[in-house]
């Protein structure tokens, strides 16, 4: 499989950085399979539609990871809530970005990882979507643009395919771009994306990873392996898989099943 720009280039270049009920589908989350591998002493705060691994250091989530299901995404009725950018209840007492950090002239905007429009099935959860555990600094252009093209893309594999997970969060990698604010929000080089579905009995994925910048590219453009990002960000995206078919499914992906 060849790489395709954007990732090249990061590898190239870049160093390294330092159980609510679905009310919908009423499933619960799935860190097996939603999850990337946890270590012994992180904390993963879990929410109704969403998991979340903060860190403390950086001020913004590792990684955010759910499934989205079909049913999520075309709910009987759309639901929304209060769209108040707040603490995560679970740093209370902990180091943790406050939402005047990113008052700022720049340009940067509290980007969600976890977006808004893919919990509307739920009140709170889209309530929750808006806790700063889901919230990293973004270019704006980058953010209503290529960024919010991977949400759709997600929301379309949930209608095709009936659920996919997802992972996604922060590159920091060489932070060129600084931090944000009093409390120092560390501003991301780049955001990664991947997707995991079973069609037909078998798993299939795909990565993406894009620059937090105010660029535009088809979708196409920053597609990669699950493998190939891994490398990149050195996390274990889908532990959950058995050991047999894991290496398998994350070092392809068919372009025809994620095409639009």
């Amino acid at each position: 499989m060849r790489q395709y720009g954007f990732l090249l280039v990061l590898q190239l270049c870049w160093i390294s950085y330092g159980c609510a009920q679905n009310t919908q589908s009423n499933q619960p989350l799935e860190p097996t399979l939603a999850w990337p591998a946890v270590a012994d002493g992180q904390e993963v705060y879990v929410h109704t539609g969403f998991a979340s691994l903060y860190n403390r250091e950086t001020l913004i989530p590792d990684w955010v990871a759910y499934e989205l299901t079909a049913d999520e995404v075309n709910p009987t009725e759309k639901l929304r809530g209060r769209e108040s950018f707040r603490w995560d209840p679970n740093t209370k007492g902990k180091q943790t970005a406050y939402r005047e950090d990113y008052r700022n002239d720049d340009g940067w905007q509290r980007g969600h990882m976890a977006p808004k429009s893919d919990m509307r099935w739920s009140t709170q959860a889209y309530e929750e979507s808006f806790y700063l555990s889901n919230i990293c600094p973004q270019n704006g252009t980058m953010n209503s643009g290529d960024w919010a093209n991977t949400e759709s893309m997600g929301r379309r594999m949930a209608t095709r395919y009936g659920s996919v997970y997802i992972v996604c969060g922060p590159v920091i990698g060489s932070n060129k771009y600084g931090t944000l604010g009093e409390h120092k929000v560390v501003i991301p080089d780049a955001f990664f994306k991947a997707m995991l579905i079973k069609l037909n009995g078998k798993f299939e994925s795909i990565a993406m990873v894009l620059p937090n910048e105010p660029v535009h590219h088809e979708p196409e453009y920053y597609w990669c392996t699950v493998n190939q990002l891994e490398t990149l960000i050195g996390l274990d995206l889908f532990p959950g898989l058995d050991d047999s078919i894991e290496e398998t499914v994350e070092d392809s992906y068919n372009r025809s099943i994620w095409s639009r």
